[in-house]
């Protein structure tokens, strides 16, 4: 079973115990690419963020709220280099109101329908403080037993695998909420049901790994916003060729043992899905999001497969690129 993503290890944060987001997090959050905020962080000195264990900044709620007002006000034609100066009341009062604003006061009022999702935003603390549960049921099936009256926002679903017979179910569920928003939330499922989804109006995303991230998901639901593009943030770089990987297959019987081959394979196989995936032709936003996820997908598959083969090479004596020979 699936470790729960609601513990406090994985969930960072700071030394004071408010939330922090790592960069790619932040970065997402806040509409922007990895690189964009890496640039901004080395020009301008946006935020006097703290660091991980392991290095990594760690952005707070505020600090990930004042990135998206940077983001907002550039696209605006404001120049970075003047708004980086700024405090947060002054970049708030030059963007002035504006229509679904995704800082509402005080916590979101959902209905919630997912084994255990409403008990780990109930033992979120600070993380799940932005949602407040009315209702909940474990199934979708159950949906029915939801009171009426039970005053929601938004509807919250968490399904790991999701399928096009849960489309139905999910809409009557709307309706018999009242909810104005619907955010669905997903380990597995095809992109023809995700698109059957969005355009019924749901926000339909990865389950997160912060109960922070999920509380931003719904507001941006309600705001009719849509999710910003996926980096690759957490997708190391290849680091066997195909001419590598293809010397490992044309030995034949040379090798005692075929586990190389058949790896070698998988990994030929894995590696032109990731290529593939990021060449594919997209119809509209919502399929090149996709493609782009099938793209990280297959990205961190191979990585996992390159570390079982540097392993077996290793243990069978075979040469490998950009390693002296007997390491």
């Amino acid at each position: 079973m699936k470790k729960s993503v609601s513990t406090e290890e994985n969930t960072p944060a700071s030394e004071d115990g408010r939330a922090a987001y790592r960069s790619g997090v932040a970065a997402r959050l806040a509409g922007l690419s990895a690189e964009t905020l890496r640039v901004w962080e080395r020009r301008y000195d946006l935020s006097d963020t703290e660091r991980s264990t392991s290095g990594q900044r760690l952005y707070s709620a505020e600090q990930v709220r004042r990135l998206g007002m940077l983001k907002q006000l550039v696209d605006q034609g404001h120049a970075i280099g003047v708004l980086a100066r700024l405090s947060i009341e002054q970049l708030q009062e030059l963007a002035g109101p504006r229509d679904g604003e995704l800082q509402a006061a005080g916590p979101l009022r959902v209905a919630v329908i997912g084994e255990g999702l409403a008990r780990r935003i109930a033992a979120g603390g600070r993380e799940g403080a932005g949602l407040e549960v009315q209702c909940s049921c474990a199934r979708l099936e159950h949906a029915a037993s939801l009171p009426r009256d039970a005053d929601v926002e938004l509807l919250l679903v968490e399904l790991s695998e999701l399928d096009e017979s849960a489309l139905p179910m999910i809409a009557s569920a709307r309706e018999a909420c009242a909810a104005a928003a619907v955010v669905v939330l997903y380990r597995f499922c095809a992109s023809a049901t995700i698109r059957a989804l969005r355009e019924q109006n749901c926000l339909v995303a990865r389950v997160p790994a912060e109960l922070g991230e999920l509380a931003l998901l719904c507001r941006a639901a309600l705001a009719g916003e849509r999710l910003p593009p996926l980096e690759r943030t957490d997708v190391p770089e290849v680091r066997f060729n195909e001419d590598f990987l293809s010397s490992i297959t044309a030995t034949g019987n040379q090798l005692a043992c075929e586990c190389p081959r058949h790896l070698a394979d998988l990994l030929l196989m894995v590696g032109s899905f990731e290529r593939y995936s990021a060449q594919c032709a997209s119809r509209n936003e919502d399929d090149a999001q996709l493609h782009q996820e099938l793209r990280n997908a297959a990205g961190r598959a191979r990585a996992i497969l390159e570390t079982a083969m540097e392993r077996l090479a290793r243990a069978e004596g075979l040469p490998l690129p950009g390693l002296p020979q007997g390491m």
